[in-house]
């Protein structure tokens, strides 16, 4: 594997240079039947590329002049006088400018044309080599399949068969460090016959399936991005074919936004799942007006443990090894391999939103499927205690005769890891459903279809960052600047609506007025510093049918947390309306500051 990063700063290690054949080089022999291997096109010289060295930046436009067929040569150089050190250079090709004349009796021939084709590299602070100028055109036929050899070519050669004895004649050399010229052609030998497994690559992809363009759309989307916003983060991955295998990318923003808000993410694999042409994955997680927010996003070759494994290391490294305390996924066991991997001790969670997605698919098919869908639904969102959900589930399934019924008996054996009353301990920040009612948009829901392109995504990744932004942009403002309208004449209603954003005191507020449903809190048992209530509500149910329900509220009178069964402290990170009312029943008159979470206060940065 290699891993190709061009970021100021580069997470992976530097040193480990890109080794074909174990010998850090790329050699092209003939083969038994003299057939020389196919030439891929080799990637661009782009504006904004980085090198470690001079010597890197010229190997690599040699060789890109080798696969284009023509030479090259330094034409300028650059130096600070008082230290001799060259800082600048102009790469041109073999044919710019032209000779002197020459007074000679037979002078040879004119050769040059006066190409314009060239780069421009500067060392920049960083002390890489930085392309600053590009000009690709030529103004002269080239051939890659010209018999010539330049003078550039020879000391390629002349390079590698020094550094290395060679059992055959050595036909072409490419030294390459960063690149190889398969790189962004993720399609182009993809009939070649894997012998360690005896199988055609073909029926076994494992890299992306690019289109023609797909790869350098791409690679010049990151270095543009890559200029404009020096903070952007990037890594590619290669396989030991060439061929680009993964991509993670994050912008500044989705960087500084993790800083802030790194308690809760969802790895969103929507597109592998429903097996869309790009195979996306997105970490998003959500912001102080509880909008979701992207923490950068990137392709998957192959749906393995190993691929997983890679593109979350780099969204690990891309946030300074910051790990979340909580992460939402699919089903996915080889996904779910790979979080237990990187990131084993936070809290793992499958989505109770992901799961009743399928429902349909998986139940849809059964006689009486109305009847189970409901009672599936009264289970997993009605059930206040973890005795009230096994009974409820044991009796669904007798009633319906599910026993046998496979998808039910994996969904029980995993509750643990996503039914919500076994989960009233974990802060999810609104990411999961706490009723049958709640319905999830994915970060990029309306801006990809199955069908959607590489190229095709990445203006609409752009489209849909922008209208975020704007709609977060929108949120501030109105936070800081409009007035909430107060509808009890309750002391944490007022206290709040100065501390929290607009969108989610509006959420805090219906729990406020839902105290008044409330009625007969009263205490139960002691057991040290934890005091137990009871709390009735009266809750609407089928129709227009009153319920009352008993809700259990653990207060703790020293220092922690109101434990509430209902858990909507937990899940939303505002205070429910069974916790006020125990409050209100001590007399205490303001919320304490320990219910109040920072991420959800207009002033979050200052907290």
């Amino acid at each position: 594997m290699e891993e190709v990063c061009l970021n100021s700063e580069p997470i992976f290690d530097e040193c480990d240079d890109y080794e074909v054949d174990g010998d850090g080089a790329f050699v092209d022999n003939g083969n038994e039947s003299g057939e020389a291997q196919s030439k891929k096109n080799p990637p661009l010289p782009t504006v904004g590329l980085e090198f470690d060295s001079f010597d890197e930046a010229y190997d690599f436009y040699n060789v890109y002049a080798k696969e284009l067929g023509f030479g090259i040569r330094v034409s300028n150089s650059w130096f600070r006088s008082k230290r001799k050190e060259r800082y600048r250079a102009k790469l041109s090709c073999s044919s710019a400018g032209f000779k002197k004349k020459s007074e000679a009796n037979n002078p040879r021939p004119e050769t040059r044309t006066g190409c314009p084709a060239m780069i421009i590299i500067r060392l920049v602070d960083t002390k890489r080599w930085r392309i600053v100028e590009v000009e690709l055109e030529h103004n002269h036929p080239v051939n890659p399949q010209i018999t010539r050899f330049y003078k550039s070519h020879k000391k390629m050669i002349l390079a590698a068969k020094k550094a290395q004895p060679q059992l055959h004649p050595v036909t072409e050399v490419h030294t390459i460090k960063l690149y190889r010229s398969t790189t962004l052609n993720g399609c182009s030998g993809c009939s070649n016959v894997d012998q360690r497994e005896g199988i055609s690559s073909v029926d076994h992809l494992k890299h992306l399936e690019l289109k023609d363009g797909d790869g350098h759309a791409l690679y010049n989307y990151f270095c543009r991005m890559k200029l404009t916003n020096p903070n952007f983060f990037y890594l590619m991955d290669l396989d030991n074919d060439g061929h680009l295998r993964n991509v993670f990318w994050a912008d500044a923003r989705s960087r500084t936004t993790y800083s802030y808000f790194c308690d809760t993410i969802t790895i969103d694999t929507t597109c592998l799942t429903n097996r869309y042409e790009i195979p996306l994955i997105s970490f998003v997680g959500v912001n102080h007006h509880g909008q979701s927010v992207l923490l950068g996003c990137g392709f998957v070759g192959f749906e393995s443990v190993e691929c997983f494994v890679w593109i979350l290391k780099a969204w690990l490294q891309c946030m300074l090894g910051c790990s979340p305390q909580v992460i939402i996924t699919d089903q996915n066991k080889t996904l779910v391999a790979a979080v237990t991997e990187v990131f084993p001790k936070a809290c793992h969670c499958y989505s109770t939103w992901y799961i009743m997605q399928r429902v349909p698919e998986k139940l849809g098919g059964l006689e009486g499927y109305e009847t189970i869908r409901s009672q599936l639904n009264k289970t997993i969102f009605s059930s206040l205690k973890i005795a009230e959900f096994e009974t409820s589930w044991t009796n669904m399934i007798k009633h319906n005769a599910l026993g046998d019924n496979k998808w039910l008996q994996s969904l029980y054996e995993d509750r643990t890891l996503w039914a919500p009353v076994y989960l009233k301990d974990i802060f999810f920040a609104g990411m999961v459903p706490i009723d049958a009612n709640e319905s999830f948009k994915t970060f990029f829901d309306g801006y990809v279809h199955k069908h959607t392109s590489f190229k095709e995504f990445l203006d609409k990744y752009d489209l849909a960052l922008h209208r975020k932004y704007h709609k977060v942009s929108v949120a501030d403002l109105e936070s800081r600047n409009l007035s909430l309208e107060l509808k009890t004449r309750c002391n944490f209603e007022l206290q709040l609506s100065k501390v929290y954003t607009k969108d989610i005191f509006s959420k805090f507020q219906s729990e406020v007025e839902g105290m008044y449903s409330c009625f007969n809190t009263r205490q139960v048992s002691v057991n040290g510093p934890i005091v137990t209530y009871i709390v009735k509500e009266r809750i609407e149910v089928e129709g227009n049918e009153k319920e009352v329900k008993y809700f259990e509220v653990l207060y703790e009178t020293t220092e922690v947390d109101i434990r509430c069964i209902c858990s909507l402290f937990n899940y939303k990170g505002y205070l429910c309306r069974h916790a006020l009312n125990v409050l209100n029943y001590n007399g205490v008159e303001e919320i304490p500051a320990r219910y109040i979470l920072p991420r959800w206060c207009k002033d979050f940065k200052r907290r």
